[in-house]
């Protein structure tokens, strides 16, 4: 059975005293300054879930794909203009995959609806996927559209595929199909194609 992931999954992922710099990051441009053979992961989040992110990041990491977080990017205007959002939408396009960490916050918030909205446009269906976290079972009322993306859940390894072999633990891509049905990729698979 797969369910949201839990701020207390994610945070196994990261030391208590790792946090994360503008060092760590692997600066998002077409230059041959990162390494290619890595994706990179457009991370569209809340600025003020600092704790969640961290831990995501981690989670991300782990999983071999740098990471691209706008408020750790230098050549980002210090404050939030109209150039920021071109330099957004550059961006998203760029990156190989996009991620929206799917808090009620987040989705409550206009930057992040709007970064979503790019995302659908510069990398649907195949590159884009929510990480929806478990916020003491906080809900998604009204926000029903989010049902037509890609999802990151943890499978516990009691759910089946269609076909009613088991779907092993680990953590995974399910895509709704216009049959009602999901198609299920293991993340690790999804990141790199």
């Amino acid at each position: 059975m797969s369910s949201n992931i839990t701020e207390t999954q994610l945070s196994s992922y990261r030391s208590s005293w790792q946090t994360f710099s503008k060092n760590d990051f692997v600066t998002l441009n077409e230059s041959l300054s990162r390494d290619s053979t890595k994706p990179m992961i457009f991370l569209s989040h809340k600025h003020d879930e600092l704790t969640i992110l961290q831990n995501v990041i981690s989670f991300l990491i782990a999983e071999g794909v740098d990471i691209y977080v706008d408020w750790m990017d230098d050549e980002m205007p210090a404050y939030t203009n109209a150039r920021t959002a071109i330099r957004l939408k550059e961006k998203i396009k760029i990156a190989n995959k996009f991620i929206l960490v799917a808090t009620p916050n987040a989705i409550n918030s206009k930057w992040c609806n709007w970064e979503l909205g790019l995302g659908d446009a510069a990398k649907y269906i195949e590159h884009i996927a929510l990480l929806p976290i478990n916020r003491t079972y906080q809900s998604f009322n009204g926000s029903e559209y989010l049902k037509i993306y890609p999802f990151i859940q943890y499978e516990d390894g009691n759910g089946k595929y269609s076909s009613g072999t088991y779907i092993p633990k680990g953590y995974y891509v399910f895509t709704p199909l216009e049959n009602g049905n999901l198609k299920v990729v293991p993340l690790k698979e999804w990141l790199l194609s």
